[in-house]
């Protein structure tokens, strides 16, 4: 029984290690990065919080497009601009980037750390 418990466990990390890493045509940059490419009108900076989230703190130049609205949404961006997405940590602009990968966004960015990591 033991190792059954242990098996599952290990299963279920797997999964959510899996869930939350970028996928494969997302690339990853820094906030620091990101500072250099801001102001960038040949690309879209999408930020997926939630507007509460967004009205608290944003990045000048990044519009809210909450993660769970994007869907829906994806008529109002290009794909034939570079989309860079940014949340709070990361891990809901991973899983955007995934949404718009798999609906024929081919260049898309992952801000890594999200706004817990940048600074102005």
């Amino acid at each position: 029984m033991e190792f059954i418990g242990l098996l599952i466990m290990v299963f279920l990390i797997l999964l959510y290690v899996r869930q939350m890493k970028p996928g494969k045509n997302i690339n990853q940059i820094s906030t620091s990065e990101l500072k250099k490419h801001l102001g960038d009108t040949s690309k879209q900076f999408i930020d997926v919080r939630t507007p509460g989230e967004f009205k608290g703190r944003h990045i000048k130049g990044f519009r809210n497009i909450p993660l769970n609205t994007l869907p829906k949404n994806m008529d109002k961006l290009s794909k034939d601009k570079e989309i860079v997405v940014i949340c709070q940590s990361g891990m809901r602009s991973a899983k955007a980037g995934k949404v718009l990968t798999s609906s024929g966004f081919t260049s898309v960015t992952n801000v890594r750390g999200g706004m817990n990591a940048w600074s102005n």
